[in-house]
């Protein structure tokens, strides 16, 4: 049977739009007739994305709980009321052999209503600490696909998983050699390549980190690629030079990865799918600010396995340069971090959900 129908929600965050992106390239792959409908949020970043993607979208109006009391959460109620009723009209109308929910907040209200017309749903858990959608709907779904252990604290045993996070599929190859990666950043062969990253949007305090530390970094012998984010790059971007790269976004990710000796990240769920898969020593510096700190708890599941060395905000000035300078002087080190970061990796992440998916609908 190929004119399978899927519902896939998930969105706020790319954390939450491109694994459910890749789970919907994967199934089209194997059923080429399927017909695809993505379920978000209204004004938020999934109603872009998702049609460059080549699917079409629906916005629910939604919003999240905002954590002080705001004008805003005086509409939640409204809100979640009409997206029910947008969700349940959604599920009637296109009538899908499954849905698929990847978090955020869009992912509630069409997955409450698929389950409560019997339609076969899955959840996909990126973060080693659930979201509070995922835990509100653990009990209404078939499967949920995770990418931690310990996972049991937050669903039924019986209920999980454990496949990774989808990620993009050049990545599970990196299908291009080191000289081309660094020529194609006109970098120096001679030199170490430190990439640094803070997501699409940047990150305040570790663009903060390079700029204070570029001569530090050049009286190490190394060369920086810094993706600084497109709200940073005007900030930045006068800090170009033959050592320093600075881009707002990174568009080959694969070469950038390829390129690198080392790297600084962020902790959010899918830098940490992609970095396992690379394999290269990496410090993260978890945002502090995203729910429930599930960068950090991100981050000390690799710190645990001694794959990854983890360096908070607030210690930065204090720790930085002493906990750099330990793996740079020390080849063992490198190899043990990028050893022990290489093992957690989970390449087949996408298929393997997709997988699941298939026996739901059987």
């Amino acid at each position: 049977m190929g004119n399978y129908r899927f519902i896939l929600s998930g969105g706020g965050t790319g954390g939450h739009i491109y694994p459910a992106i890749a789970i919907a390239n994967e199934l089209k792959r194997r059923y080429p007739d399927a017909e695809f409908l993505f379920v978000g949020a209204k004004d938020r970043m999934e109603m872009e994305k998702v049609p460059q993607a080549g699917y079409k979208i629906e916005g629910l109006w939604i919003t999240g709980i905002q954590r002080k009391l705001t004008l805003k959460n005086l509409l939640f109620p409204i809100k979640l009321i009409s997206s029910l009723m947008k969700a349940n009209s959604i599920v009637s109308k296109f009538k899908p052999h499954a849905v698929i929910g990847t978090g955020g907040f869009a992912s509630g209200p069409l997955l409450k209503m698929a389950t409560v017309k019997g339609v076969p749903c899955l959840l996909q858990e990126q973060n080693s600490f659930a979201g509070i959608t995922n835990k509100l709907l653990k009990d209404k779904v078939e499967k949920i696909c995770v990418a931690y252990d310990g996972m049991e604290q937050f669903f039924p045993k019986d209920k999980i998983v454990k496949t990774g996070n989808p990620v993009r599929s050049d990545l599970v190859t990196l299908n291009v050699t080191k000289s081309e990666a660094l020529d194609y950043f006109e970098l120096d062969s001679n030199r170490k390549t430190l990439l640094v990253l803070g997501g699409s949007l940047g990150a305040r305090r570790i663009n903060q980190l390079v700029a204070d530390n570029m001569a530090y970094f050049e009286s190490l012998g190394l060369q920086v690629i810094w993706q600084c984010g497109k709200g940073y790059y005007d900030t930045y971007k006068g800090n170009q030079s033959a050592t320093i790269k600075v881009h707002a976004f990174l568009n080959s990710m694969d070469k950038a990865y390829v390129a690198a000796d080392f790297i600084i990240s962020r902790a959010g769920a899918g830098a940490v799918s992609e970095l396992c898969l690379v394999g290269k020593p990496t410090f993260f510096i978890p945002s502090p600010v995203v729910a429930e700190d599930h960068q950090t708890k991100n981050a000390l599941s690799l710190v645990g396995h001694d794959a990854a060395v983890m360096i908070r905000e607030s210690e930065l000035d204090e720790k930085f340069k002493g906990e750099f300078e330990a793996v740079l002087n020390s080849a063992e080190k490198q190899a043990t971090l990028s050893k022990n970061i290489k093992a957690l990796a989970l390449p087949n992440a996408t298929a393997d959900i997709c997988d699941e998916i298939e026996k739901i609908i059987r």
